[in-house]
């Protein structure tokens, strides 16, 4: 395979070491050195991404639009192949792409610092400002519908229907409460049908892992990984930073006494984001800012707990009731959230 893979390189498999990197949930990843340059190879999941030449196609329309409108901003961009394009395919309906490692760069799984927040809110804020010119819909949607909350509750409803009864019972306080809450949905529609709300080009997977660090000074250098890359609304990147970046637990935490809400890591990710999109965002939108935290939130309980009562067909599971744990995780999350949310808007009012 992957002297198939890198010859379309140019690149000779003898010459190369080749090693697993990274703990990424979706794509496999490896890194390759080769006469003391050293790359990463990855191989697109095509379980999740169904058509991946719209995901290649997206990166060759941003990296233009960088190389002619902002040629100083890092946008790591595949390597074409010595045909010209930038994928290769086995022939087989596997799709790998070729990135330049950035040296002396570094990313993490876990905020453990108030700074790194920051410098990644900053990251994702940056991204979308500097493409703020760039007509969003001329990107392919890679997936479709993956932030769309309205959907998402749909689905939940569908397998409050269909799902496994047993499930369903024990499960009863979690739908319950998730029910409650149905005004989070009714705010995103209220949302997408306001013509004042812009779409934009927004990253869609926020995590601190799609972000790379400068290893010298640990400020943000660029942000990875975009093949979620589509237009949406600026409360998806938001929202997804403020479910993974506030809590010291994470959402595969089983002890809920330690799921909390920094308030510390909030005002972080309020600088950084605003920092970079204070001037392009409305005063309408900005007032959306710790809604989108419980939009993000809720989406995701909702996704696990409805992938629960379907009997686990997404999300992978390595114990009995893992998407309900899962569930509870993010409903724990939730109420801290909810309990802080005037604190947090006050927050908002001092930077915004």
């Amino acid at each position: 395979m992957f002297d198939f893979i890198l010859s379309g390189y140019g690149l000779d498999e003898d010459n190369c070491s080749i090693i697993p990197y990274g703990n990424g949930l979706i794509n496999q990843t490896w890194k390759i050195a080769c006469n003391k340059k050293e790359w990463i190879l990855q191989k697109i999941n095509h379980q999740v991404f169904r058509q991946p030449l719209k995901i290649m196609d997206n990166y060759n329309l941003l990296s233009d639009y960088f190389k002619t409108n902002h040629p100083d901003y890092l946008f790591v961009a595949p390597v074409n192949t010595i045909n010209g394009r930038n994928y290769i395919s086995d022939g087989e309906n596997n799709f790998y792409r070729l990135f330049p490692f950035i040296k002396n760069s570094y990313s993490c799984n876990t905020v453990s610092d108030p700074s790194l927040a920051q410098e990644a809110s900053r990251q994702f804020g940056k991204f979308t400002r500097l493409l703020s010119a760039f007509d969003p819909s001329q990107l392919q949607i890679t997936l479709p519908d993956f932030h769309n909350l309205t959907l998402r509750y749909r689905q939940f409803e569908s397998a409050l229907q269909n799902g496994n009864k047993m499930r369903m019972s024990a499960s009863a306080d979690c739908i319950s409460y998730l029910i409650y809450q149905k005004e989070i949905v009714e705010i995103f529609e209220r949302i997408k049908n306001n013509s004042s709300i812009k779409k934009r080009v927004i990253h869609h997977d926020a995590k601190i892992n799609n972000v790379l660090f400068d290893r010298k000074n640990d400020k943000g250098l660029c942000v990875i990984d975009l093949d979620t890359v589509m237009g949406g609304y600026y409360i998806s990147d938001v929202g997804d930073m403020l479910r993974t970046y506030l809590s010291p637990a994470g959402e595969e935490d089983t002890a809920f006494d330690a799921i909390d809400v920094r308030e510390e890591y909030f005002q972080e990710v309020v600088k950084g984001y605003l920092g970079e999109m204070n001037t392009e965002l409305s005063q309408e939108e900005k007032g959306f800012f710790v809604y989108a935290g419980k939009f993000a939130i809720y989406m995701q309980a909702l996704r696990f707990l409805t992938d629960f009562l379907n009997d686990d067909p997404y999300y992978l599971t390595v114990y009995p009731d893992q998407n309900l744990f899962r569930a509870n995780n993010q409903i724990v999350l939730l109420k801290r959230f909810i309990e802080k949310e005037e604190r947090l808007n006050r927050i908002i009012r001092l930077y915004a």
